[in-house]
């Protein structure tokens, strides 16, 4: 096993070297905080997912196994706190907003497109499954840009049953994204061993 192969690096962090779990940030940075900005596709997000991914190993580094991927350990780490980003975003309209509505990668790369239709099919997907008058609510806040008052007013319904119907939607949409982000994974690690 030499220096630099990655279980050894691990087997070192493991022990507490900071040598090796700089050189494993070193490796690892910049691969973690692509593939968290095709998610999120907001530099500052994905530079947090990074620091985060790097903290949480720090901290559980005497629970390393040698014997396991530690790239696909710190992938999964990765993807957990983008979704779990995104699953906020469905409570904050303005980080929804960036996260779900706005391209800030360059669409000039075949991946990245691809990668953004995924995530435009995930998105609506998971509005699809919310129930008629939720959807409707939903698309009238988010699409339309109506207020409670004003939705409540059209539909004929309380400003109080507006605000239900929307808690529910941001939370079933909160769920899928939850339970659904394994698809994505999938897509972008096939996408990564293929290309």
């Amino acid at each position: 096993m030499t220096e630099n192969t990655e279980q050894f690096l691990v087997l070192r962090l493991q022990k507490g070297s900071e040598g090796a779990f700089r050189k494993l940030f070193d490796r690892y940075r910049k691969d973690i905080y692509a593939y968290s900005l095709s998610i999120l596709k907001s530099k500052h997000q994905a530079e947090e997912v990074v620091q985060d991914v790097f903290l949480k190993v720090w901290l559980n580094h005497e629970n390393l196994d040698p014997s396991l991927s530690f790239k696909s350990y710190i992938f999964t780490i990765a993807r957990n706190l983008a979704f779990n980003v995104l699953a906020k975003a469905a409570n904050d309209v303005k980080l929804k907003e960036r996260i779900f509505y706005k391209n800030q990668i360059g669409s000039n790369m075949a991946d990245t497109q691809l990668l953004e239709e995924d995530y435009e099919k995930l998105k609506n997907r998971a509005i699809d499954e919310l129930s008629p008058r939720c959807k409707q609510v939903f698309q009238m806040s988010r699409n339309d840009g109506k207020s409670y008052e004003q939705i409540a007013k059209e539909l004929g319904i309380s400003t109080n049953t507006v605000k239900n119907q929307m808690s529910t939607a941001l939370a079933s949409i909160k769920e899928f994204l939850s339970l659904n982000g394994d698809i994505v994974f999938l897509f972008i690690f096939l996408s990564d061993h293929f290309s």
